[in-house]
């Protein structure tokens, strides 16, 4: 290639090998101007005024800091420096570690209070807050429509804690404990700004649920707060200028509660609801919408963001992560996931109501156990109505105890928990028959994250396919090895991995044609990609 016409460069500043290219794009912290002619490349400066010769082709791609890549007012106002969450799993699994490693990367994390005991969900909060400071953290509330006293009680330690951000999740409706979340405490400030100091980030994959969480509390839960004495009416007359939840994730095919929905769809549909809702309500603050389901690689996270995701949340792939709360013995069954390698199956909390969550199926036999337990109690009106076959199956290869003792066992826990359980089973066959096949749904998931190895074809792991995706693009490095992932260095990589990606695509729809190898983003180790961003 010649010097050419109108000043072009000359070939000693050509570089040797494409690899030279590669590393100028994925140097993301410097914009790159970069000229193709007759499939040869040559990095030009980035200030204009160097023309190219006839024929060639020019694209401009400018730096692109991982600050950047979602929707800036979200983390200003959630007090983060990077879009991207780590959402809530339940158990713990969501751990204090996870929670605490995140915060002071300049992420978020919820910690996954679902499923524990309320005192298990308070000394976590001790924790967190004393270790964290000032750093941002959520927790989890999960929509409990079989427990409605339990949703109560995590709202009323929520509040009484000072806990200021929760990922309400698995909510089929509106309930009044996460509107009372919502608007406590809420009134003016000095300037007149409408103030609500607690926030909810709801996730959500229907247009009717993100509606109610997308529009003001309704009139009859204000009203009945005020009956209550939880608000003033001048609190609830504020309350009805702001959203329940600013912020919505559509959760498209995720690990644990799922509708299995593409995110490809449903983003852009929860957007144009958005923005509608924004017309018609005239927030202060804009609504948001992230995006979840199916997060665990840079293609994946730029997707989202070239979609106009505010930010990216991930899940599956935080359990397979040295920090959370599962064990060792399911991080490595995590590591060996595949696509395919997921099943729905009946979900503990909501079992009688037919509610299904995406379980791994590889290494372990939950996802049919737990359907045949479904069928069961679809099929007969009371434990009492069983086949004997089908009873001794059970006991024996699922419960491995007379189903009379495991009933001893869930009336015990629930007497502790929710009296009102026991009291409505002694009163119907087919309640009891749902709370002891429930035992084996709950303990399936703490065997798990105990590695109880007795149990090990009973795990039930929650798990998306993008751990499978996860799994396919760290091959043959170093976060191969279960031991080598943690939640920072893979949020890290899958950030500045997407950042890469979106840069390349730039250049791209500037119709310069780009070769394979450059849009190829190994993981790397953290401190490299701090050095690069």
């Amino acid at each position: 290639m010649a010097h050419g016409e109108g000043g072009f460069l000359p070939n000693s500043v050509m570089p040797k090998g494409v690899e030279h290219i590669r590393d100028a794009i994925h140097a993301i912290r410097q914009p790159i101007r970069l000229l193709e002619s007759e499939g040869c490349y040559t990095l030009l400066p980035a200030e204009e005024g160097v023309a190219p010769p006839p024929g060639a082709r020019v694209a401009y791609a400018p730096a692109c800091r991982l600050e950047a890549l979602g929707d800036p007012t979200f983390c200003a106002d959630h007090g983060i420096r990077y879009p991207y969450l780590a959402g809530s799993m339940a158990n713990g699994i969501g751990s204090a570690d996870i929670v605490e490693a995140m915060g002071r990367a300049g992420m978020l994390a919820f910690f996954g209070a679902a499923g524990l005991p309320v005192p298990t969900v308070e000394a976590a909060i001790e924790r967190i807050q004393k270790n964290l400071g000032t750093a941002p953290y959520g927790f989890n509330l999960i929509h409990s429509p079989a427990e409605p006293s339990l949703e109560r009680a995590v709202v009323d330690l929520y509040l009484r804690r000072g806990v200021r951000l929760v990922e309400a999740s698995a909510f089929l409706d509106l309930t009044l404990p996460v509107v009372r979340y919502r608007v406590h405490g809420i009134g003016r400030d000095s300037s007149g700004k409408i103030v609500a100091p607690n926030r909810v980030i709801v996730k959500v994959s229907r247009v009717e649920v993100a509606s109610k969480f997308l529009a003001p509390p309704p009139e009859r839960m204000l009203q009945e707060l005020v009956r209550q004495g939880d608000i003033t009416p001048d609190q609830a007359a504020l309350a009805t200028r702001i959203p329940v939840a600013q912020d919505v994730t559509a959760e498209a095919d995720s690990g644990g509660h799922t509708d299995n929905r593409p995110a490809i769809t449903l983003l852009p549909t929860l957007m144009a609801l958005r923005d509608r809702l924004q017309k018609q309500y005239g927030y202060d603050v804009p609504l948001r919408i992230g995006a979840a389901g199916g997060i665990a690689t840079p293609a994946a996270a730029a997707a989202a963001f070239a979609m106009g995701a505010a930010y990216v949340l991930t899940g599956s792939v935080n359990q397979a992560c040295v920090e959370s709360g599962s064990s060792d013995a399911v991080r490595e069954m995590l590591a060996q996931a595949e696509q395919a390698d997921t099943a729905m199956a009946p979900a503990a909390d909501m079992f009688e109501m037919g509610v299904k969550v995406q379980v791994l199926k590889r290494g372990t036999m939950f996802a049919m156990r737990a359907a045949k337990l479904y069928e069961l109690y679809r099929t007969y009106p009371s434990l009492e109505a069983l086949p004997a076959a089908e009873r001794a199956h059970i006991e024996k290869n699922l419960f491995r105890a007379p189903l009379t003792e495991i009933w001893d066992k869930t009336r015990a826990f629930f007497l502790q928990r929710d009296p009102a359980q026991v009291e409505r089973a002694d009163r119907d066959a087919k309640h009891k028959m749902a709370l002891v096949f429930r035992w084996y749904l709950g303990l399936s998931s703490r065997w798990a994250n105990t590695g109880e190895p007795t149990r090990r074809l009973d795990y039930q792991v929650w798990c998306g396919p993008a751990m499978g995706a996860f799994n396919e693009w760290t091959k043959g490095s170093f976060l191969e090895q279960p031991c080598n992932r943690r939640v920072v260095t893979v949020a890290f990589n899958i950030l500045y991995g997407a950042a890469v990606l979106l840069r390349l695509q730039t250049l791209r729809s500037q119709g310069l044609p780009l070769l394979r190898e450059w849009s190829c983003v190994a993981p790397l180790e953290l401190e490299t990609i701090k050095a690069l961003i």
